[in-house]
């Protein structure tokens, strides 16, 4: 990419998460952020459709970068207590620019779109359990139940919090188990 296109990115990027930072996505102007960005507003619209643009932009790259921390995926389904230690690990590397990102009205898109990314992940390597209600609910319930739980109690000890998410999370493979006979992954 031309070293001109990258910074001019990088500049209406940057301007939109200062401004994120201090007010709501639906309050967010294309003039105001070209203003702060130094550029007109056909730059803008050269690189992106709307703000909503930009901001699904900007959180798919923060959701990639999450995912993309977790070295192993499926052990959601393999290993659930070590996966939730890798998601939230993860999480926190991002933490700032996810709760700029992810504020107001779209404080809930971030565990959506890790949960479908995590679930493309995982059914790319268990293509058969893709169509699988019961585990489409099984990984809903550990990840958006994990994240929630997450939020809700993050102001105590980080390490005590993510143990015990991940103790919860093991719980619920062992009682599928148990109502299932047999492997967690053998239906």
């Amino acid at each position: 990419m031309d070293l001109r296109i990258e910074k001019t990115e990088r500049g209406i990027k940057n301007s939109f998460i200062e401004l994120r930072s201090k007010k709501p996505l639906e309050k967010i102007t294309v003039r105001e952020l070209c203003e702060l960005a130094c550029i007109n507003k056909s730059t803008f619209y050269s690189h992106y459709r709307d703000i909503y643009d930009l901001a699904d932009s900007l959180e798919n790259e923060l959701v990639s970068s999450i995912i993309n921390s977790i070295s192993h995926p499926e052990y959601i389904m393999e290993y659930p207590a070590e996966f939730t230690k890798e998601l939230f690990l993860a999480y926190l590397s991002q933490n700032s620019l996810a709760m700029i990102l992810f504020s107001g009205s779209r404080r809930n898109n971030l565990v959506d779109r890790i949960e479908t990314s995590i679930k493309e992940l995982v059914f790319g390597k268990y293509p058969d359990y893709r169509d699988d209600t019961v585990w489409n609910i099984v990984l809903s319930y550990c990840i958006q139940g994990a994240y929630h739980t997450f939020q809700r109690n993050r102001e105590g000890d980080m390490n005590t919090l993510i143990e015990v998410i991940g103790d919860i999370t093991e719980v619920v493979k062992v009682v599928y188990e148990k109502r299932h006979g047999g492997d967690f992954l053998m239906m």
